[in-house]
């Protein structure tokens, strides 16, 4: 499998999660990411730990990209935090609105991640390569999947260079949206986001926040293994295993896997696409 692949990590809490994630990434560097990516807290309240983790994925020599949300940014902060990522040796934004911290004005100068992406090219121009974020079944917060997906075109237009999706089950659903905004001159590459299944309640409290959806057959498998976490995994690296295939079938650009702090089951859907 010769596609570009990356990982996504979020920041630890604690000096043991910390050391934890560091002997993580060695074990997914074997597999030559072309970056990893690190999450930013809702209101950016993990700022110095999303850049403390960049800045020791570069020091290892990877490629690092932060998540970057302007919910309750100025301008101001944001110029000011380009530069601070720039000097860090940043090459790599993902560009997002962010998640709004429980009782919390909507505030700030910013309120479309298309209005951070047109800042950043504006104040930045080629410095960083722009990701944003593309929902194949809808941003739970779209008014309808047209609105959805005419604010996806928008950010494209306002400057990004790539997109990373929300984790889906079903390919159909990815190679349509794709479609449909490539019709709607957003032709810039879309990355499909893979979620391995490990857990049948972490993957259903986080689908039913973000709006991913879990297709019945898969939810009603997962419901009947009950506490079985070996079956659980199981299933799991099958049913996602099969969908990376029929996305790299579909010709897909590469693949973005969501790690959650943890190796294991990356690495094992990694050796099933390419046992060498």
């Amino acid at each position: 499998m010769n596609l570009p692949i990356s990982f996504e990590f979020f920041p630890p809490k604690t000096p043991e999660g910390a050391d934890k994630l560091r002997a993580v990434r060695q074990q997914l560097y074997a597999r030559q990411p072309v970056f990893c990516s690190v999450t930013y807290g809702a209101g950016g309240s993990t700022q110095a730990g999303t850049f403390g983790t960049v800045k020791e994925i570069l020091a290892e020599g990877v490629d690092a990209a932060s998540h970057f949300s302007c919910i309750g940014a100025t301008r101001a902060g944001v110029r000011e935090q380009l530069a601070q990522l720039k000097a860090m040796g940043v090459k790599r934004l993902v560009a997002l609105r962010g998640d709004l911290p429980s009782g919390y004005g909507l505030g700030g100068e910013f309120q479309y991640a298309s209005d951070l992406v047109a800042f950043i090219r504006a104040e930045s121009g080629e410095d960083f390569h722009i990701e944003v974020a593309a929902y194949p079944e809808v941003h739970p917060q779209a008014k309808s999947p047209e609105a959805d997906l005419k604010a996806y075109v928008t950010k494209v237009k306002a400057g990004a260079h790539s997109a990373i999706t929300q984790y889906f089950y079903n390919s159909d659903a990815y190679f349509r949206f794709v479609d449909d905004a490539y019709k709607l001159g957003a032709d810039v590459p879309v990355v499909p986001g893979i979620m391995p299944i490990t857990s049948s309640t972490q993957l259903m409290r986080f689908s039913d926040a973000c709006g991913a959806e879990i297709p019945r057959w898969i939810r009603l498998r997962l419901q009947a293994y009950g506490d079985d976490t070996a079956s659980i995994k199981a299933f799991g690296l099958d049913v996602v295993s099969d969908l990376c295939e029929q996305l790299c079938n579909g010709g897909v650009p590469g693949l973005h896997f969501y790690t959650m702090n943890q190796s294991a089951a990356t690495l094992e859907l990694l050796r099933r696409l390419d046992p060498n």
